[in-house]
């Protein structure tokens, strides 16, 4: 006979004992309830923007730069994530967002010369955030162009593990990013513990059914045991696809790449609570194809329980 699953519930009360029945009728209890596994679900949230914000390109990056920030007022964030943000001497594109914000911790990082400015990228928070650690993303053989950007952001419910991530763009380089997946989550495993929310924002240059992603959302083997991710569009979109690199928009229809959904919120699971599920997700910046566009990329927007 085989093991049987028994609720006991006290008539007249909510509380209930899961137990586990063995064929010799011993009752072992189980570690968790199958009906609310992750016990009391976290109704507080935490709202994430990542956004690859095209640097200083095109005649107009000063008419971009003030709607980018006019978008992130409205859409008030608690932690912003920058894709292709710039830095010129002393002035990073960070401390532009961070003021109109009224977010106090911004961080940059980046060296890549783009004539008179850097480009790389950057943090805007609510709360203290500590040095960023910066780890290359390559394929074995050293090919490829990959970044990743780690900080712990000191948040008023506790840390949490946030990384940038940066993937090689061209169409043909899936296998490559499979190896900077890889690199990634070996740099995410070797930094965080199980304990904190972890959370994985850029441009990864793949849309979500490709194998690069997959890795990540647990839609195929892994790219590390036991390390899994929300997809937040997926999640809690509004079942569109949700492409960020959208033809509707002519600084990306000039690159001839088909619409695809390439910048993502992804939140590592199981946490207790339910921490990291995202309850909602939806673009920033999406603006009719006769106006001023902000950037080649669509932002995207996502509530975390936390």
């Amino acid at each position: 006979m085989a093991a049987r699953l028994r609720i006991d519930c006290t008539p007249g009360e909510r509380s209930r004992r899961v137990l586990v029945e063995t064929p010799d009728g011993i009752l072992i209890p189980m570690a968790f309830d199958p009906y609310t596994p992750y016990g009391p679900l976290v109704e507080s949230t935490v709202r994430f923007v990542t956004w690859n914000v095209w640097g200083r390109y095109g005649d107009e990056w000063e008419a971009r730069q003030v709607g980018i920030e006019d978008a992130l007022i409205e859409a008030a964030p608690d932690v912003v994530c920058v894709v292709e943000a710039w830095r010129q001497d002393d002035v990073a594109q960070t401390s532009r967002i961070a003021q109109r914000l009224g977010l106090p911790h911004h961080r940059f990082v980046g060296d890549w010369q783009q004539d008179d400015w850097l480009s790389g990228a950057g943090f805007i928070s609510r709360w203290p955030m500590s040095e960023p650690v910066s780890r290359p993303l390559h394929a074995k053989d050293g090919s490829g162009h990959g970044q990743a950007v780690h900080v712990v952001v000191d948040g008023g419910r506790g840390s949490i593990q946030l990384f940038i991530a940066m993937l090689d763009y061209p169409l043909d380089a899936s296998a490559l990013r499979q190896a900077q997946v890889k690199e990634l989550a070996a740099f995410i495993q070797e930094v965080t513990t199980n304990r904190d929310p972890i959370v994985v924002c850029g441009d990864f240059n793949a849309a979500p059914e490709s194998d690069e992603i997959r890795m990540l959302t647990g839609a195929s083997t892994t790219a590390a045991p036991g390390l899994v991710f929300y997809d937040a569009w997926e999640v809690a979109g509004d079942g569109s696809p949700g492409h960020t690199w959208s033809n509707r928009n002519p600084l990306a229809a000039a690159g001839l790449y088909p619409d695809r959904r390439f910048d993502y919120i992804l939140s590592a699971w199981p946490r207790r609570g339910g921490v990291g599920h995202p309850t909602h997700c939806r673009l920033l910046g999406v603006r009719p194809s006769d106006q001023l566009q902000l950037s080649d990329h669509y932002g995207v927007i996502a509530d975390l329980r936390y």
